[in-house]
């Protein structure tokens, strides 16, 4: 098969996972060395929705040996399959990397064999890319849950970020779906991955010379809407991997109906963007604005509102709490009120220190008072003109009544071939 074709199929069968960003570490270009991978992010990207980060993303493989159902590469599907060889793969992203389409590598795979023969795989090309081509940049690997500590270490050592996906929100969902795979088989790595990465920086910590183990820490994605646990289950879980497993991010992931499997949606099923959406927003206020997940979800309500952010459906059912005084709240509330986050928050603990703030103040400040002016007082005035013992009144100016409307469109990958444009392939890797 030619080197193009293996790419065109590798590229499309990688777009459904969305675990990847290229945050969290900053290692400077060095003198022989080709490449950097910056903090701050990176500026154009082919992820599998049209995010917008300079990664190539790419399956080593697609030719998997597992068959859970919900995989569109799961091995009972009829559909083209290809494999990277590592030489294939490094030759590809160095000249992608030299024509600044990309800036780093985002490496999965399907299970080719086993764990860890697929693990081996994509060590290869880690190396190659580590110590031949002397590539500095940013490099985010999947782990294979089944594999070897001794390989999952290894890829550690080369990348900067690594991620298990847990996939299904509970064990009865994995065993429904995907009866390889087991929660044992997912935690395992993720735990090792925490702890080395705790013992790395603690050896870095003492000695400037020691190697660094995935120091842009380790993420998870999760499907969402191909199995029936509610919101609620989703966050706990969510809130149970941060504390546990010290990850950066829980990524959630609208299942897209793409093969057709009796205990999955149908396959004219809408995906659940908005929903996920709403789990997005809900992981914010877990990992910076001090909320707990039992806060936001109960027994009685475990799926959020389609048309209220989850701050405000919080807020709006504990409306004892407001309204709050701008100029005296404690800062945990300040970040509680809908309309203010973190910034705004922290500009207005700091102005408040020399003056009173007023409304006009506030939107200076960043404030949206549009959702804010409900639940805060500014020197004991209000600005909401509802009144604030009536949370229905209050939820209805809130809502977002743009949901009720909004059309869903399936997302499509931003890729490296489009449709009968032949001379843009060939551009992209040369051959003009």
């Amino acid at each position: 098969m030619e080197l193009l074709d293996k790419l065109s199929i590798l590229t499309d069968a990688a777009k459904y996972d969305v675990a990847c960003t290229s945050s969290g570490v900053d290692r400077p270009g060095q003198p022989g060395m080709l490449g950097n991978a910056a903090r701050a992010g990176i500026c154009h990207s082919f992820a599998a929705d049209g995010r917008c980060i300079s990664l190539l993303k790419v399956l080593m493989s697609n030719d998997c040996a597992y068959d859970c159902a919900y995989c569109v590469n799961r091995r009972s599907v009829d559909g083209p399959r290809a494999t990277f060889t590592p030489e294939e793969l490094v030759r590809l992203t160095i000249g992608f990397y030299r024509r600044n389409y990309i800036e780093g590598l985002f490496l999965s795979s399907a299970v080719v064999k086993n764990p860890d023969h697929t693990c081996e795989q994509m060590l290869a090309v880690l190396k190659l890319l580590r110590e031949r081509e002397r590539f500095n940049g940013y490099i985010h690997v999947k782990a294979i849950p089944g594999t070897s500590p001794r390989l999952t270490h290894q890829l550690g050592l080369y990348a900067d970020r690594m991620s298990v996906n847990i996939e299904l929100p509970s064990q009865a969902s994995l065993a429904l779906l995907a009866p390889q795979k087991s929660k044992e088989k997912i935690l395992g790595p993720m735990g090792q991955i925490r702890d080395t990465i705790a013992e790395s920086r603690y050896e870095l910590a003492r000695y400037k010379g020691a190697p660094a183990f995935a120091p842009a820490g380790q993420s998870t994605q999760m499907i969402i809407g191909a199995t029936p646990e509610t919101d609620r289950q989703i966050l706990l879980l969510s809130e149970g991997l941060y504390k546990k497993y010290q990850l950066k991010r829980v990524f959630f992931s609208a299942y897209m109906p793409v093969v057709a499997d009796r205990n999955l949606p149908a396959r004219n099923t809408p995906p659940p963007l908005l929903r996920e959406h709403r789990l997005y927003q809900a992981d914010w206020l877990l990992r910076f604005y001090g909320f707990e997940a039992r806060e936001l979800l109960d027994e009685d309500r475990p799926d959020f509102d389609p048309l209220l952010d989850p701050k405000c459906g919080w807020a709006l059912r504990h409306m004892e709490q407001f309204p709050v005084e701008i100029n005296r709240a404690p800062y945990e509330m300040l970040l509680r009120v809908p309309g203010i986050g973190v910034k705004s928050a922290q500009r207005i603990r700091a102005a408040r220190r020399y003056q009173a703030l007023d409304f006009a103040a506030l939107k200076k400040l960043g404030v949206v008072l549009k959702r804010a002016r409900f639940f805060i007082l500014c020197n004991g005035k209000s600005a909401s003109p509802l009144p604030m013992d009536n949370p229905l009144l209050i939820a209805g100016a809130v809502a977002d009544r743009g949901e009720r409307i909004r059309k869903t469109v399936p997302p499509e990958q931003l890729t490296f071939f489009p449709p009968t444009k032949e001379d843009d392939v060939k551009c992209l890797t040369g051959q003009l």
